[in-house]
């Protein structure tokens, strides 16, 4: 038995809704209303006095009964007649709603009924709830919104919140949900309520890519030219590649294009495009920059894709050379700029699979896949025996497996 199912039969049983759930995540309402419609007669705890009796009866000769003194019956009771089978009976229970905010969750539920005139009824309610109560519910707003009639309450919600304080913005700011974050974020700023600087940072800070793009992007238009540094410095340092490919582009706005040299060899492949791009833009082409950081000593490894990205078939050799670097960094980004030319050769990459590091393996693994036919059978099973080191195993797999053969053991 599920803990939804528990929870009806508790409730049937005459227990309070906030004894039962408490603070429920947004997804028990939706089981509970489902759960309640499933309860057979006999689970209806009629040995319970008096809820019980009233219960049995609500089930039994529902409509007499809800009428009859509504008020004094037990709030178990109205909880299983938002939840009845019967629409009738729901849409009669909706008018108990008003006025108690443990059944406004039950209260949004029914806002997707898929009876008109319950749906209808509860909806109205809704758009009477007090706006500092509806923000709280916006978790399971959000959820039952995937529901074709979910659109009325989302709406409602975004009216409220657009209308209404910023402080109930910035309370859903750091809500555990993540639907809610997003939505909260959005409306924010939309209403222009974080300040550049504080979107920089929440850009920055975040580990949601929805999130990120959203903020990097308002930080950047909504800046003025006393933000620059506070907005630019922070996106530009973000563990998260996207962030400072946003901070790189906006280089351009500011007129501070040179500062894009500094992101050419940035170990994200974006960040590095966005840098060529603010470059170009600036009037300096990246290639012979690159050229010259890879003809010497390579201190900054994503030259080497950097390289590969915008160079042509007579950088190859350039690149080929690198794939013997001692620095393992440099070894998987010149197989990057390698794959970028169309350069790769089975022959030429084929001894990385045994390479020291496990992340230049990976890279060369990736660059053989399309010339995986060109292994003998016995070449691969070699590199999976047993003895061999994960990363090797796991590449002669992959191997073995794009090129058709058996699948592999070991």
């Amino acid at each position: 038995m599920n803990d939804a199912s528990t929870t009806a039969r508790e409730l049937a049983g005459g227990a309070s809704l906030r004894d039962v759930l408490g603070q429920a995540p947004a997804e028990s309402w939706p089981a509970l209303d489902r759960a309640i419609r499933e309860l057979r007669p006999q689970e209806l705890g009629v040995h319970v006095a008096p809820a019980g009796r009233w219960l049995h009866w609500l089930w039994n000769s529902p409509l007499p009964v809800l009428r009859r003194s509504p008020r004094s019956r037990p709030q178990s009771a109205t909880v299983l007649s938002l939840c009845h089978h019967d629409g009738r009976i729901r849409e009669a229970a909706l008018e108990l709603t008003p006025g108690s905010p443990d059944l406004l969750p039950l209260l949004i539920v029914r806002c997707t009924d898929w009876a008109a005139p319950v749906r209808e009824r509860a909806r109205a309610l809704l758009s009477e709830v007090p706006a500092p109560a509806l923000a709280p519910g916006a978790e399971l707003i959000l959820l039952l919104a995937r529901r074709e009639q979910g659109r009325f309450a989302v709406d409602l919600l975004g009216r409220v919140l657009r209308e209404g304080p910023a402080a109930q913005v910035e309370a859903l700011l750091t809500s555990p949900d993540r639907a809610t974050r997003r939505f909260a974020h959005r409306i924010a700023v939309d209403r222009g309520l974080l300040a550049p600087g504080r979107l920089a940072r929440l850009a920055a800070d975040s580990g949601d890519a929805s999130l990120q793009d959203l903020c990097a992007e308002a930080a950047v238009a909504s800046m003025r030219d006393k933000d620059h540094d506070d907005v630019l410095g922070v996106l530009l340092k973000a563990r998260n590649g996207r962030v400072r490919a946003a901070g790189v582009t906006a280089l351009r706005r500011t007129g501070r294009h040179d500062e894009a040299r500094a992101r050419l060899t940035d170990r994200s492949g974006v960040v590095r495009a966005c840098a060529r791009y603010v470059l170009r833009q600036g009037g300096t082409d990246p290639l012979p920059l690159y050229r010259a950081m890879c003809a010497g000593e390579v201190t900054e490894p994503g030259a080497a894709a950097g390289l590969g990205e915008c160079g042509d078939r007579t950088d190859a050799e350039t690149l080929w050379a690198l794939v013997q670097h001692p620095e393992a960094a440099v070894r998987v980004h010149a197989v990057t700029g390698l794959r970028a030319l169309d350069a790769v050769t089975r022959t030429g990459l084929a001894p990385l699979i045994e390479d020291p590091s496990s992340a230049v393996v990976r890279a060369a693994t990736r660059a053989l896949l399309p010339h995986a036919a060109g292994f003998s059978r016995e070449w691969l099973s070699a590199r999976n025996a047993p003895d061999r080191p994960r990363a090797v195993r796991v590449a002669a797999q992959r191997l073995l497996r794009a090129a058709g053969y058996s699948r592999p053991t070991g």
